[in-house]
């Protein structure tokens, strides 16, 4: 694997695309952090809806019959599984600590993503081992001040971590899959797959799938057509042509759109020790991937 493909970025169709995935997945923690439902249960429900949406698609190019694809169907249901427990993890960490220090440690994800595509081959420079020590220590900053706050919100910043990481596992696989399967037969098994998952933890757990008050369930719609169909479903197509890695630097940027929209809907201002690190984070990152030649 040679970097420059890796470092390359995205032009075309694949800009506005990517944009819009930006204020689509931007727009998810403030309502994952506004809603009541189980975490299970919002998992459930955002990705049956989204797994519907692409279905007639995937149906009408019927590319689930042919032979030659089950190895990558069965690739994009282990995305599916590694997807529902990246939701986990970022659900977990709407809940637990502010949208915007649990987005800044999810978005550590293209650091997780390079690395893997060193271990297959491709150059890791030194300036980019330097963004991702910076980074790191931004991470122990961020964790450190939410620790000084309370354990519940440095439960938050492991739960942000851990999704950071599944989530990568999950964007390097689409993007291999989606090599030979189109993006919606590939989202259609992925998202239903999630939602088996979260449906049998659900069951498990005996966690309630309804009766919720009305404006649960616009928040759940607005999840679905923001963060599932603008967002990950518009990332999952321009993976196609796109790097991991360099989709995984561009949703750096739903950290601000987040924290922008959890201080004025939720007025969550993050402590002041936070910004520091969320900062020096996003310039670790951005000098980890692109400085990587």
């Amino acid at each position: 694997m040679k970097s420059q493909h890796h470092t390359t970025l995205p032009k075309g169709r694949d800009i506005p695309f990517l944009l819009l995935g930006i204020m689509g997945i931007g727009s998810s923690g403030p309502l994952i952090a506004k809603s009541i439902m189980p975490i299970p249960t919002l998992i459930f429900w955002r990705n049956l809806g989204g797994a519907l949406i692409m279905a007639p698609f995937a149906i009408a190019n019927g590319e689930w019959k042919v032979r030659s694809n089950r190895g990558a169907i069965k690739l994009s249901a282990l995305a599916g599984f590694l997807l529902a427990l990246h939701f986990i993890g970022f659900f977990g960490a709407m809940r637990f600590t502010s949208v915007a220090a649990g987005t800044a440690l999810a978005s550590i994800q293209p650091i997780f993503a390079a690395l893997y595509m060193r271990i297959k081959g491709a150059h890791i420079s030194t300036q980019s081992f330097g963004g991702m020590f910076l980074a790191f220590l931004s991470l122990f900053l961020i964790t450190g001040v939410d620790f000084a706050i309370s354990t519940r919100a440095f439960l938050g910043d492991l739960f942000g971590i851990a999704c950071g990481a599944l989530s990568a596992a999950y964007v390097i696989i689409g993007s291999k899959v989606q090599k030979s399967l189109s993006t919606s037969t590939y989202t259609t098994i992925c998202y239903g797959t999630c939602a088996v998952t979260s449906l049998v933890i659900s069951v498990v757990t005996r966690t309630s799938l309804f009766h919720f008050p009305l404006v649960q369930w616009i928040y759940l719609v607005g999840l679905i057509l923001g963060a599932q169909i603008l967002g990950h479903t518009l990332f999952n197509l321009t993976l196609k042509r796109v790097s991991p890695v360099v989709v995984s630097l561009i949703v750096f940027f739903e950290v601000p759109v987040s924290a922008v929209i959890a201080w004025f809907w939720l007025h969550q201002k993050p402590p002041v020790g936070t910004w520091p690190g969320i900062v020096g984070l996003l310039i670790g990152c951005a000098i980890f991937v692109l400085r990587n030649d």
